[in-house]
């Protein structure tokens, strides 16, 4: 089959003023040169992510103009090494979209280090999702140390779908997981073991906390959000417990230092901006055996939400908006 060398791409050349005024403008492209070292990949679908839209907004200071956005994508290798040409990938990285041109485009230019292939089992449309929620949730936990069986994980703001991969990479290394979320009565997403559930305007809800885990509190707390939830976590804590903190709404928020290093407490930041696409390869290789076995599953992506390039200022809107669905272009 002879591949169509013809291709666009979304470009970003200013930044918008508001949520409404969001246009990338589309461009028609070539098929690029692989240089040496490099692949280029035809992109089937990317996801829509928050720091995707927000470039657009000029509210990433290290992004260059002008510039193609996107970060997650699922694709097929069309140029570069004999040996990859032809296998299907999937991928991220804080780099695309911000400082060298992203995945809203038919075609993407990787160095080889930074393709991983994509599981067989997860379509292509569901691979494009699992970049930013997956490495967002898997740094989070490798740096407040999941080990696995015995731990206590309280996840907050579970619905969300790094609190989801949060969820699934927890329970699938055999820690305890309990979840909270506004607005629900349960977890909505996969999960290896049971998850104990707690709305987040339940009563007495850092009481039923601590009796979820006997008493003892939380070893990681992981906060999706941010600041609603930064009091919450730190109370359900066990003594040495970490909190995680991924995202605010507000930038300052009450802190009682003294409890704080009494408790031996611990809170880190997770900014995935700072990994780039070669890092992300090797964690999602380093995940693969668990979408391959089943233990890990993408999101569905409904046909509404996958989109045209045509499109992208719509789907851009839904994000920011705060869509619960996973919004994916189809270049």
């Amino acid at each position: 089959m002879t591949l169509d060398t013809r291709g666009r791409k979304l470009v970003l050349t200013a930044k918008a003023a508001d949520a409404a005024a969001i246009a990338p403008q589309i461009a028609a492209t070539e098929l690029p040169e692989a240089p040496p070292g490099h692949a280029v990949v035809q992109v089937r679908a990317a996801a829509v992510n928050p720091s995707d839209v927000k470039a657009s907004l000029g509210m990433m200071p290290h992004a260059v103009w002008p510039r193609t956005p996107g970060r997650d994508f699922a694709g097929i290798v069309v140029a570069g090494p004999a040996d990859w040409r032809g296998v299907e990938v999937w991928g991220t990285g804080g780099d695309l979209g911000m400082t060298r041109d992203g995945t809203h485009a038919t075609y993407l230019v990787l160095p080889v280090a930074a393709l991983a292939r994509k599981p067989a089992s997860v379509g292509v449309a569901a691979a494009a999702t699992v970049g930013v929620p997956f490495i967002t949730a898997h740094e989070g936990l490798r740096r407040a140390g999941l080990r696995g069986d015995g731990q206590r994980v309280l996840v907050l703001g579970a619905n969300g779908k790094v609190g989801q991969a949060a969820i699934q990479l927890a329970t699938r290394a055999g820690a305890r997981v309990v979840g909270v979320d506004r607005g629900a009565d349960r977890y909505r997403g996969h999960a290896s073991t049971d998850v104990t559930f707690f709305s987040a305007e339940e009563p007495a809800l850092a009481d039923k906390l601590q009796a979820a885990f006997d008493g003892h509190g939380a070893d990681i707390a992981y906060n999706t959000v941010g600041s609603p939830y930064f009091a919450t976590a730190l109370d359900a804590l066990a003594i040495g417990g970490t909190q995680v903190l991924i995202s605010t709404i507000e930038r300052s928020v009450p802190f009682d230092i003294l409890a704080f290093y009494r408790r031996n407490l611990q809170m880190l930041g997770v900014d995935t901006l700072k990994l780039d696409a070669v890092h992300c390869a090797g964690v999602l290789n380093g995940l693969l055996p668990g979408f391959d076995d089943g233990s890990l599953k993408a999101f569905d992506v409904d046909d509404t939400k996958l989109l045209a390039l045509e499109a992208a200022g719509d789907a851009y809107r839904q994000v920011l908006a705060g869509s619960m669905e996973r919004i994916v272009l189809a270049p």
